[in-house]
């Protein structure tokens, strides 16, 4: 037997330059206030401090007890977006922490797939985030750009996880882009997938929260929102069994694979394409990058079509 866990997804604003810290833990206030069952609030990427790292913080610190106080006072799982944090070997990360109903952290995550070339100064992290809400199941956590490279996903949910935390800070125009890899992810790997963006510095709102079989349960707008929702994880458990909507069953078809993908050997020589496109730089205005170029050459030119009117 299962048991729902309700989890509110926090859009607010975001400053640029200023701390959110005390604008978070009231949200937090008035987010019990309104919805007292909640068990889980999730804010977005960088929603204490905002996408400019002229203060990093280091973990543990002040402002993280400060979470974990607000965390043991109302009983909740916290997962307070990410902060850039100055490790103690010097260098910057986007961090999240994951906070436990008792105030303890129980996991830090640091971004494995920074935005390059735009977070050009974020150290990429190696580990991968999964803890364990007892009695409940497993939950994976991954930040933003992540999303966009399936491996990070197929790993958390290879290793269990059974909800995706997904904090995000985009304020582009690919947001429409995301939403639809939040819905594919959630599809592809049967899980629900909470995608939580912010507002002003913090991005253009429109979060989302998917069912795992692709359906949105949940999308904000461009305002301040909470959205507050009781997840089943018996459902993820019977579509991963018997299939999405009874159909198909892709975590076992990948489970039961008769290949290994030889891209992944980096020294396989199956990528070599990839290594045409030039670095990873910033576009440049008025740019030729990628004009002119030919197809990869391992690519031959197909045959003519046949004449059909003899």
């Amino acid at each position: 037997m299962t048991i729902p866990f309700a989890i509110a997804g926090v859009q607010m604003h975001v400053p640029a330059l200023a701390s959110n810290l005390a604008a978070m833990l009231h949200r937090m206030d008035v987010v019990m206030a309104r919805f007292p069952w909640t068990q889980m609030i999730l804010f977005s990427e960088l929603a204490q401090c905002g996408p400019v790292p002229n203060a990093p913080v280091s973990l543990p610190g002040p402002e993280e007890e400060t979470l974990q106080a607000a965390a043991a006072r109302h009983g909740v799982w916290l997962i307070p977006g990410s902060v850039f944090e100055r490790g103690a070997d010097g260098k910057l990360y986007n961090t999240a922490s994951v906070i436990d109903p008792g105030g303890t952290v129980v996991k830090r995550y640091r971004k494995m797939f920074p935005f390059r070339p735009y977070e050009h100064d974020v150290t990429a992290g190696s580990e991968f985030c999964v803890f364990d809400v007892p009695d409940v199941g497993r939950f994976g956590l991954s930040i933003c750009y992540d999303m966009w490279l399936p491996e990070t996903t197929r790993t958390l949910t290879a290793m269990g996880a059974e909800v995706l935390l997904h904090p995000v800070l985009t304020g582009t125009i690919d947001r429409d882009v995301e939403l639809a890899i939040a819905r594919a992810t959630a599809a592809q790997f049967q899980c629900y997938v909470f995608d939580i963006n912010g507002l002003d510095s913090g991005g253009i709102g429109r979060s989302c929260v998917v069912d795992p079989s692709g359906t949105v349960l949940a999308h904000a707008g461009g305002s301040s929102e909470t959205l507050p929702l009781e997840v089943d994880l018996a459902r993820v458990r019977r579509q991963r069994e018997a299939g999405v909507n009874g159909l198909g069953q892709p975590l076992k078809s990948f489970r039961d694979r008769e290949i290994d993908f030889s891209v992944y050997q980096r020294g396989s020589g199956v990528d070599a394409y990839l290594h045409t496109l030039g670095p990873l730089s910033m576009t440049a205005k008025g740019g030729q990058a990628g004009i002119g170029m030919g197809a990869p050459a391992e690519v031959l030119p197909l045959p003519p079509a046949p004449d059909e009117s003899t």
